[in-house]
């Protein structure tokens, strides 16, 4: 079994907490996180959703194939994470959904922001429901863990606050295939990568797969923890820090044969928040590491590189359903 992470509890003193966040953040850039208050049968329906989803026919996936908002489907081997190593698609499927956003509002302007798509409740009933209760029940764990981040950094906990008033919170659901990876063939579930944004909050069904590597040479699995979510910290905030909390490279491999599901959520601040390095971070007399910029604009930067290859698979799957 691989060493543990630190956990974070949130039934404890926020300070304490706070505490061990921080060491985390610093050494790690992952940890788990006990005590939450999301129930059990929640993630168990909303698991159930998903694996109800991605058995469905390909050309009933598609119908909510991924639009210019960045809701909706993704087909297998559309995403491509470590592009210097992998020599074809990631094998795993997934869906977009973020906060509700109505066609046609002002705020709907704004990149990655607009209605989601759901699947037909006929083809899975209760997918809607169960996903959006998951949504907001995983979402506000997010919201806990902000006042956390806050006090680690001796700014308060209400400092990120402000940032979040119109978050673009994402839920990612994915599903592996049961294709083994390989690296002499460059095959990744998904390849080596640190995630774009602030947190990620992942739950599993409790397949293994997820390895981290924080010394830059050795992969150590992780393990799920009965009840927990694991969180890892994401670029955005490692600019945030000044690198002084760490976005650390992770990836998924397959060595079992079977299928996996996860429900990662994306937790990211406002799109015109300001990701700027805090005074706190930088030493007196140094510059920053990175220059300002938008959380929209990094995100933005982000995902149209992972996901360039996204007309030619979609176009690839289209035809390979397509009735003659």
């Amino acid at each position: 079994m691989s060493p543990r992470l630190p956990v974070v509890s949130l039934a404890a003193p926020e300070e304490e907490a706070a505490r061990i966040l921080h060491n985390a953040c610093i050494s790690e850039g992952f940890f788990y996180v006990a005590d939450h208050g999301v129930p059990q049968e929640l993630l168990v329906a909303t698991m159930a959703a998903q694996r109800a989803f991605f058995a469905l026919p390909l050309e009933q996936k598609m119908r909510i194939a991924v639009n210019k908002y960045y809701r909706g489907y993704t087909p297998m081997a559309e995403e491509t994470l470590d592009p210097a190593r992998s020599r074809r698609g990631d094998t795993h499927e997934g869906l977009y959904f973020g906060r509700h956003v109505e066609e046609g509002s002002e705020e709907a302007k704004l990149p990655l922001h607009g209605p989601n798509q759901w699947p037909d409740e006929a083809l899975v009933p209760g997918y809607r429901a169960a996903t959006e209760a998951y949504w907001e029940a995983v979402a506000a764990v997010g919201f806990r863990l902000l006042r956390l981040l806050g006090l680690s950094l001796g700014l308060g906990p209400d400092y990120f606050q402000p940032h979040f008033t119109r978050p673009m919170i994402a839920l990612r659901p994915l599903h592996y295939s049961g294709e083994r990876s390989s690296e002499a063939d460059g095959l990744y579930a998904a390849g080596a990568h640190t995630d774009y944004g602030m947190l990620t909050l992942l739950a599993t069904d409790g397949v293994p797969g997820l390895q981290i590597c924080t010394d830059g040479t050795t992969w150590r699995g992780v393990d799920p923890l009965p009840g927990c979510f694991i969180v890892n910290l994401g670029d955005m905030l490692c600019r945030w820090t000044n690198s002084r909390y760490r976005s650390t490279l992770h990836r998924v491999v397959n060595t079992t044969g079977q299928e996996r599901f996860s429900l990662p959520l994306f937790f990211e601040p406002n799109f015109d928040a300001l990701v700027v390095a805090l005074d706190s971070c930088v030493e007196e007399g140094q510059a920053p590491l990175f220059p300002p910029i938008t959380a929209g604009e990094h995100l933005l930067e982000r995902y149209h590189a992972t996901h360039a290859g996204y007309g030619k698979a979609a176009a690839e799957q289209a035809a390979a359903t397509a009735v003659p």
